[in-house]
């Protein structure tokens, strides 16, 4: 800025001291000012060469603002420079790391464009880098049931869809999609098929295994019954016969159980529904209940909107109610207090257990519905339990689109919740009273 001045000030001095010589004092400033502001067009001029070209033009030749400007606008460029030096290592470390993956990654653009893919993207997806940059992968996986994944939203993106893949229909995959970056989303395919068919064949064991030991249990406990009613029989033989008929009433609700279970993991959300008066079954499962509890005197009550049904299956529905009701009977001292409660609200159906039984310590809440979990293993079996009425509470509820809230502490008891969607509601009426049966 400096330079800049002082060279202003020479011109404009010696142009004025030219004038005063020759008596043509104007003039000669005007000429002056006119060279002056020549050369810094001229200067401006191989700036703007510079930044165009800088390798062949040398840029300003004398130091003052327009050079102090450029030497800015150099710093700027070498910042950006190192800037873009950092994000293209970032970007090939990305894919150098992506690439070294066993699942098949796709980088989608704003309409679904491929804008990167993997080397396991064409094994898994048939999807090829680059050849098929900026196509839109609807275009290239045409899968009805992949189409409306991705059009779902962010909920149904981060479940995961299981499909066969569009290269070799003997290897099953699992898509997840999930937003990268701004506008950009990841779309990556793992080859499952291992983990499913060792599921199948875990299922059939089971669903096997049950179908077989039913009969022989079901041969075992006629005998067993048939002896405890022979007036023959001795009287010493007695109590061993019904300690035997106790544990084979004990297998057979396993077995029930577990054919049960395999059952409902067999079923689907898209099996047959029909209108289930949940009110009517609350009241059943609510006298069921009180006799379960004989003397011990429960406080069973309930309350719930009496216009308040749904669309599902009745016996999944029904077992799934009352294995959290009897389950607050057995859990719950003697005199305690179980309250049921159906309502509705913005979210949907609700069912609710509560009660003031001996609770659950926080640790365990998260796996009470994984199979055969117990948290007192010798009085779950005293009681009967099989360890599996909330694996199918669990199992009833996602056939329907709903889940099971649980909430306890020890010493102050435990709510169960099954939360069920609006879509499954089936009376229009919103109920204006309640009933109350204790």
């Amino acid at each position: 800025m400096k330079h800049d001045l002082l060279r202003f000030t020479i011109v404009f001095i010696v142009s004025l001291f030219i004038g005063i010589m020759v008596d043509m004092t104007s003039l000669c400033v005007i000429i002056g000012l006119c060279l002056f502001i020549f050369s810094q067009f001229c200067e401006l001029s191989n700036l703007y060469q510079w930044l165009q070209h800088r390798q062949d033009i040398a840029g300003t030749t004398q130091a003052g603002l327009i050079d102090d400007i450029g030497r800015e606008i150099e710093k700027s460029r070498n910042r950006h420079r190192a800037r873009e030096a950092k994000l293209i290592n970032y970007l090939k470390r990305f894919q150098e790391a992506t690439s070294a993956l066993p699942d098949a990654v796709v980088v989608l653009g704003t309409n679904g464009e491929i804008e990167w893919a993997n080397k396991n993207a064409k094994t898994y997806l048939g999807v090829k880098w680059p050849q098929d940059s900026a196509v839109r992968i609807t275009n290239l996986l045409r899968t009805p049931v992949l189409n409306r994944y991705l059009n779902a939203g962010p909920a149904e993106n981060n479940k995961g869809l299981q499909l066969l893949a569009p290269t070799n229909n003997q290897m099953i995959l699992e898509v997840r999609v999930t937003d990268y970056g701004d506008t950009q989303q990841l779309m990556v395919a793992r080859d499952v098929t291992s983990i499913v068919r060792a599921n199948q064949m875990r299922k059939d064991f089971i669903a096997n295994a049950s179908h077989e030991l039913r009969t022989p249990l079901t041969v075992i406990s006629g005998y067993l019954e048939s002896f405890a009613d022979d007036d023959l029989c001795p009287v010493e033989w007695l109590t061993y016969i019904r300690q035997m008929r106790t544990q084979t009433c004990r297998m057979q609700n396993l077995i029930e159980d577990l054919l049960q279970l395999s059952s409902l993991e067999a079923s689907n959300s898209q099996q047959r529904k029909e209108i289930v008066r949940v009110p009517d079954m609350l009241n059943s499962i609510l006298s069921e209940a009180k006799s379960l509890g004989g003397e011990i005197q429960h406080q069973l009550t309930l309350e719930a909107e009496p216009d308040l049904y749904i669309f599902g299956n009745h016996y999944q529905l029904y077992s799934a109610f009352s294995n959290l009701v009897f389950n607050a009977v057995q859990y719950t001292p003697a005199k305690g207090r179980i309250k049921l409660s159906w309502f509705r609200d913005d979210q949907g159906a609700h069912m609710l257990v509560e009660d003031n039984g001996l609770g659950i310590a926080t640790e365990h809440i998260a796996r009470l519905t994984e199979r055969f979990y117990r948290i007192d293993k010798g009085r779950s079996r005293e009681k009967g339990g099989t360890g599996l009425g909330l694996a199918i509470v669990k199992h009833v509820l996602a056939n329907h689109g709903g889940q099971l809230i649980i909430e306890s502490s020890i010493g102050e008891g435990s709510r169960f919740q099954c939360d069920l969607p609006r879509t499954v509601i089936a009376s229009a009426q919103v109920g204006i009273g309640k009933f109350v049966s204790a």
